[in-house]
């Protein structure tokens, strides 16, 4: 009989031969090689920023946003740079979530302590402002700008602030400090070639040291009160004064007024007496009857009620019977 063999067996597969397959690997290899290459070979640069192309580590050109094309396969590299974004530098503090490294140091107690000119220390926290206007000097002109930039920024401030007093530092000449500041930043920027554009300097926080902060702020808030008086005293002045030249232009035109009818008056007084002296000469007694009349007629109606005795009349009957008159209607 025959002797079956412990285990079941089982169907035998056929052998693959490698070199039948080996080209449709490759093929596949190949073809995932060159897919992966062409999708490599097209990168998007976003509408504030411009790409600086390198082909073998040389600059080539910068192409402006959009989708663009390269060689793969490291011939040609792309370097993004933000050119229309407002790039800042704080010193002596930091704000928390900042995208640009460069933007916040690790020494921030250091950098923001100054001397002033009068021996004095002075606690500055201030800001930078700029922005990359020529990418391919940004990139190959200086190996580390950012920090270049953080070292020229410090080293101007405190050769600014050391040209001043505390005084100065404190209170009137924080403009001054950010213009002088402006001007030689940006000059030694245009120096060196960095392709950078400082746009502003700001003086954000200025304090005296801690141990006379309580001082100064005691004499900053009485220079502000004297200020404030000051503005006070101008505004009532600016209100009184004009009040009173309008009164004295006033009373001015009226006396000029009067002085103008007085004269009038008196011309008119002394014209018409020498009309009536004029009569006069020619006939006195007529003249003199004339104006005694007419005085009489002036004076009697203001007198009221009147009554005329007879010289003769001696007994008091005759009053009895008088009632008061009338005024004719």
């Amino acid at each position: 009989m025959p002797i079956e063999p412990p285990f079941p067996q089982f169907p035998r597969l056929p052998t693959i031969r490698p070199e039948r397959h080996l080209p449709a690997v490759l093929v596949a290899a190949v073809a995932v090689l060159l897919g992966g290459s062409l999708v490599r070979c097209f990168y998007t640069v976003g509408p504030e920023s411009v790409g600086v192309v390198q082909r073998f580590g040389r600059y080539l050109r910068t192409v402006d946003p959009g989708l663009r094309f390269r060689f793969p396969f490291g011939i040609d590299r792309v370097t993004i740079v933000p050119v229309k974004r407002q790039l800042k530098l704080e010193f002596g503090f930091g704000s928390p979530g900042s995208s640009n490294p460069d933007q916040v140091s690790n020494e921030q107690a250091r950098e923001s302590d100054m001397v002033t000119g009068d021996l004095n220390a002075a606690h500055v926290e201030w800001v930078v402002q700029y922005e990359i206007h020529d990418p391919a000097a940004y990139l190959f002109n200086l190996r580390e700008p950012g920090p270049t930039l953080r070292d020229l920024s410090e080293s101007v401030l405190r050769e600014v602030v050391g040209d001043r007093t505390v005084d100065e530092v404190l209170t009137i000449g924080r403009q001054g400090i950010e213009n002088e500041a402006i001007e030689r930043l940006s000059s030694l920027v245009g120096e060196l070639a960095m392709g950078l554009r400082v746009q502003q300097v700001q003086l954000k926080n200025v304090h005296p040291p801690a141990a006379v902060r309580h001082s100064f702020e005691e004499v900053n808030r009485a220079q502000q009160e004297r200020e404030q008086r000051i503005n006070q005293a101008n505004g009532e002045y600016n209100k009184v004064v004009p009040r009173a030249r309008g009164d004295a232009q006033r009373r001015l035109s009226e006396a000029e007024g009067y002085a103008v009818k007085r004269v009038n008056e008196a011309e008119g007084d002394v014209a018409r007496f020498r009309a009536m002296l004029e009569q006069y000469d020619k006939a006195p007694e007529v003249t003199r009857q004339r104006l005694y009349l007419e005085t009489l007629s002036d004076v009697i109606p203001k007198l009221g009620g009147k009554i005329v005795l007879d010289e003769d009349a001696k007994q008091l009957l005759p009053l009895l019977n008088l009632q008061p008159t009338r005024p004719a209607k």
